[in-house]
């Protein structure tokens, strides 16, 4: 057995036969056997490691501690997933969530409501600084509403992820646009301005696209029975009211403070809490719901109804008039789905999930095969463009095969770091092309901790909304578009400054 001072690099022909069979492990064990992502990547980590151990000589004590090192990354997020997840069943159980959504079917119309989404998600996510919670609680009101218009879920899921995470790309109180100017070697808001060259126009088109999507789709009409009927339904089983509006705006306006995630979110939870007490919810019935989520009641109680008659009384017990039985019971269905979620134990699959793929990744770091594929591929770059592809080409990798959205901006932000350094290009460049790739692709990899916790969230997973994530794919595309064109490319000054300039050629 090969000892540590034996330990070998690994060739770029080893390492990309590793990433072949890793993905194949992936693809196949999600794609063609619809199995969930955590035993395929489980089965990928093993094989790389098996490879790392007996091939390379790479010390098992090395790979465990980049396993540990990477699931220490993510402590945080998983952290903010658990509040996130008693938020859900809170803030349903006090009428938070039927609420917003009661609210948004009386002045909301299908023909502008794909647009309204996308601002309304992106200012929550840009006060907020956050994709995930903006998914999980306007992002969810948005999905009941897009419901009642009878605009399909696939399309109202993509952009409600293109406006999450426009924010979380683009807020200073985001982690990521902290994190990536902080790999980079570039300030804040010097990175922040650098992205508006690229997200800037990249959210026109969006806006664009989704209103001629709106007109096309829409028609300016709306089913106006299916909208009384799940407005009732809401009203007959949740606590309706203006006050629904607190929580949210406690987070926001908290966010706005510069208040740590963590406690803001805490705030919101006490407050859906307190919500719930004051219109009646035992103490031991709120428990539950934060801890197992909300079970619907009276929508299940009519969804679940033996035949009309039994729905007709159903519905007249709970107080729900002027809906046909038919046109309930289809509802009911539909909001007993929309309502039924939340909790602690929501969680957990996706930070299962989480745990398993930083665990692959921190193997794949360890044994050091993308540090070997990224740098034989860009070898030999002398075009800005080229090299604003590559960034953008390994944060995709990055987020494929390390599963996490923190890694695809650490590792390629390390990675790059000097071979900008010796060109003369900004270090806003590098940081801008991180999140222009790192932080929007996450959300559309399955296995990744965002895709996994967008699809706990949504209730549908990358593969179905990712087509219409327009800003997600589309601004990496942006990215490196502009770039070929000469536009928005910052060069260091030797004084320290950086300026726009027409130059896009290097020396290194």
């Amino acid at each position: 057995m090969a000892t540590e001072s034996t330990r070998k690099a690994p060739s770029f022909a080893l390492s990309l036969g590793v990433f072949a069979v890793a993905a194949f492990f992936i693809s196949y064990g999600i794609l063609k056997l619809e199995a969930e992502a955590h035993m395929p990547i489980l089965a990928a980590a093993v094989f790389a490691a098996l490879v790392g151990r007996f091939v390379l000589g790479v010390p098992w004590k090395e790979m465990e501690e980049g396993m540990i090192n990477n699931i220490a990354v993510a402590l945080q997020a998983t952290l903010i997933l658990m509040i996130i997840g008693m938020i859900i069943g809170a803030w349903i159980q006090s009428g938070v969530v039927p609420g917003l959504i009661y609210y948004g079917l009386m002045i909301l119309k299908p023909s502008v409501f794909l647009v309204a989404t996308l601002l309304t998600c992106s200012i929550v996510s840009l006060a907020t600084g956050s994709s995930w919670t903006t998914s999980a609680t306007i992002g969810i009101a948005m999905l009941g509403i897009g419901n009642g218009l009878g605009v399909p879920v696939p399309i109202t899921a993509g952009v409600i992820i293109s406006g999450a995470y426009f924010g979380d790309k683009m807020s200073p109180l985001s982690d990521t646009t902290n994190l990536a100017p902080a790999v980079s070697g570039a300030e804040l808001f010097d990175h922040v301005k650098a992205m508006v060259w690229t997200t800037g126009p990249t959210y026109i088109i969006v806006l664009a696209v989704l209103t001629f999507i709106g007109f096309r789709y829409g028609g300016g009409t709306l089913d106006a029975s299916r909208i009384h009927a799940i407005q009732s339904f809401m009203k007959a089983e949740f606590p309706i009211s203006l006050a629904c509006l607190i929580p949210p705006v406690l987070v926001i306006v908290l966010a706005v403070m510069k208040m740590p995630a963590i406690p803001g979110l805490f705030a919101g939870l006490f407050a859906g809490i307190l919500m719930a007490f004051l219109s009646g919810s035992g103490v031991g019935d709120i428990m539950n719901v934060v801890q197992n989520g909300y079970s619907a009641g009276i929508s299940d109680e009519v969804a679940n109804a033996a035949d009309v008659a039994a729905t007709a009384a159903a519905m007249t017990k709970a107080g729900i008039v002027g809906v046909t039985p038919e046109l309930g019971k289809e509802v009911a269905a539909t909001v007993s789905k929309l309502v039924s979620r939340g909790g602690l134990q929501s969680m957990m699959w996706s930070i299962s999930l989480i745990f398993v793929a930083l665990s692959f990744g921190g193997i794949m770091e360890a044994c050091g095969f993308l540090e070997t594929i990224i740098g034989t591929l860009t070898k030999g770059i002398r075009r800005v463009g080229t090299l604003i592809a590559a960034v953008v080409g390994s944060c995709i990798i990055s987020n494929i095969f390390l599963g996490d959205q923190y890694l695809s901006l650490v590792v390629p932000g390390r990675m790059f770091r000097n071979t900008f350094q010796k060109s003369g290009l900004a270090p806003r460049m590098l940081s801008r092309s991180l999140e222009d790739a790192g932080t929007l692709t996450s959300a559309l990899v399955p296995w990744n901790t965002c895709g996994a916790y967008q699809t706990s969230v949504l209730g549908v997973g990358p593969l179905v909304y990712g087509p219409y994530a327009f800003l997600n794919w589309g601004n990496p595309l942006m990215a490196i578009l502009l770039t070929y064109m000469k536009i928005g490319i910052y060069w260091r000054k030797e004084d320290g400054t950086d300026v726009v300039e027409k130059k896009d050629t290097f020396e290194l």
